[in-house]
């Protein structure tokens, strides 16, 4: 039986947010040996009952060659198999569909979409697709980034922090010969929570080296937890920031995104790695488990 493909999904609306986010998925894909799959979704003009079936073609029209296009140029000009996929409906739910249904191990989205032929990929779309996708989200809103990923920022805490973060950290880093910088935020000066995120630090540093990976550890201080987060990442120059999207572990808890983590995914100009938490039926986790 053949092996399924490896695929990573891009949202395309044809901005500069969106192209930047294509730009920065080409590596991802070669190291991983993916294809790259670009989506467009026409959004239902229900609303719109002046919006004929006509336009509607003529729309889908324009998108399909439009997409084409810029399958091949990037094809040719990254050596990689890009295909397309126009879909409609509401752009969360069929970025969500087509990721489930070719079995994504990425999607790589601009978050700052604007005047393509609407304006999406930000606001409450956005944050259903990182909430609620079956495969971890690389956000990417800044304009300008370095090929590669070279330095990784693994932030830790005691509430959040699972095995799957620090595991998905170590393959990015051995595939990319990356950094891993784990810090942890300090916003109280209680002993017993200082002292056991001094021995969580210590000891996700020490498994990170055993997987020769080089990685640093660093314990910062400050009321503010993203804000230290972004100030830390933008000064040793990071590619990337990890981040889970769930608090809690245990399988009956509704999805959400912590107000940290969503504060780091609209404040940052690195791009920002979601990873959605594999349900479980107990919150008992241990990072050295995998």
């Amino acid at each position: 039986m053949a092996s399924l493909k490896n695929r990573i999904l891009v949202p395309i609306d044809f901005s500069d947010q969106s192209i930047i986010a294509l730009g920065q998925s080409h590596n991802l894909a070669r190291l991983t040996k993916a294809d790259i799959t670009l989506i467009y979704v026409i959004e239902d003009h229900y609303e719109l009952p002046f919006f004929s079936k006509k336009d509607d073609k003529s729309l889908e029209k324009k998108v399909h060659n439009e997409l084409e296009k810029l399958a091949r140029e990037t094809s040719k000009k990254f050596g990689i198999q890009v295909n397309n996929l126009v879909a409609h409906g509401r752009v969360y739910e069929e970025v969500q569909k087509a990721a489930k249904k070719l079995k994504c191990s990425f999607i790589i989205m601009g978050t700052n979409g604007r005047i393509g032929f609407k304006k999406r990929f930000i606001g409450s779309n956005a944050l259903r697709v990182v909430r609620e996708s079956p495969c971890p989200v690389i956000t990417i809103k800044g304009k300008k980034h370095r090929q590669g990923c070279r330095q990784i920022v693994l932030p830790l805490d005691l509430s959040k922090e699972t095995k799957e973060k620090v595991q998905n950290a170590i393959e990015i880093a051995q595939l990319f010969n990356s950094t891993i910088h784990v810090v942890s935020v300090l916003t109280t000066d209680d002993e017993f929570i200082v002292n056991k995120l001094n021995r969580q630090l210590n000891q996700v540093h020490d498994y990170i080296r055993k997987h020769d990976v080089n990685c640093t550890a660093e314990m910062l201080q400050g009321d503010d937890v993203a804000e230290e987060v972004i100030a830390y990442a933008g000064k040793i120059n990071a590619d990337l920031i990890m981040i889970m999207t769930q608090q809690e572990m245990n399988w009956t808890d509704i999805m959400f995104v912590s107000s940290s983590a969503l504060e780091i995914i609209n404040g940052s100009e690195i791009p920002v790695l979601s990873i959605r938490p594999r349900e479980r039926k107990s919150v008992t986790l241990s990072v050295f488990e995998y």
